[in-house]
């Protein structure tokens, strides 16, 4: 991983790793497009949610009890 973040640094604008092919590409040639907004705004919900946990002196679950199923009416 090192390694990875080394030559990132390194590299061209629009360079990256493709983790898939394990192969160093131009990331929008090969249609890899991380939108700005779209990462900044999961990571702020993560902690948003990380944050409410953390302060939560309770929590409450609940448990499903498993039901038979419903008797079927005879056939005539």
């Amino acid at each position: 991983a090192l390694e990875i973040v080394d030559q990132q640094k390194k590299a061209k604008p629009n360079f990256g790793f493709n983790a898939r092919t394990g192969e160093w590409v131009d990331m929008f040639k090969a249609g890899i497009v991380d939108p700005t907004k779209v990462t900044r705004s999961a990571i702020m919900n993560a902690a948003s949610i990380a944050a409410m946990f953390i302060t939560t002196e309770v929590g409450v679950a609940e448990i499903k009890e498993e039901k038979p199923a419903m008797p079927q009416p005879e056939m005539y």
